[in-house]
């Protein structure tokens, strides 16, 4: 299970909309599945149907996540007109099999969808989102 701070969901929801009509993505850390803080991330291939982080900043994220203690429990992106279901281009993203692979679907932008997955070797499993 994901847990998530509504303030982070909120945080999340507007970030995708304001990249809107592009995908926007970032990483989430913290411990045992529960967020605790999020790292907005900028999405290089600028594109509304893939996403790409930037190499160097997702680096620094990485270091800054493993230097204050925590861990990244997940990565998320949206999907700007499609369901909250990892595409195949997600699936072939899909690196870190410890990782919650969350999307916030805007296919109905006056209400965002979330859903988190878990991908290890091309096997997708939902797994339950908790906001709070």
């Amino acid at each position: 299970m994901l847990v998530l701070k509504k303030e982070f969901f909120d945080t999340i929801v507007s970030q995708c909309l304001r990249e809107f009509p592009d995908e926007a993505c970032g990483i989430f850390a913290g411990k045992g599945g529960k967020v605790i803080k999020v790292f907005e991330s900028a999405n290089v291939d600028k594109s509304p149907s893939s996403y790409l982080m930037e190499p160097k900043e997702q680096l620094k994220i990485m270091k800054e996540i493993r230097n204050s203690g925590l861990e990244m429990v997940g990565i998320y992106h949206s999907h700007v007109a499609s369901e909250a279901y990892p595409s195949s281009h997600d699936l072939e993203l899909a690196f870190y099999p410890e990782a919650s692979y969350v999307i916030l679907s805007l296919k109905d932008k006056r209400s965002p969808r979330v859903r988190s997955f878990k991908i290890v070797d091309g096997r997708i499993t939902e797994e339950k989102v908790k906001i709070e």
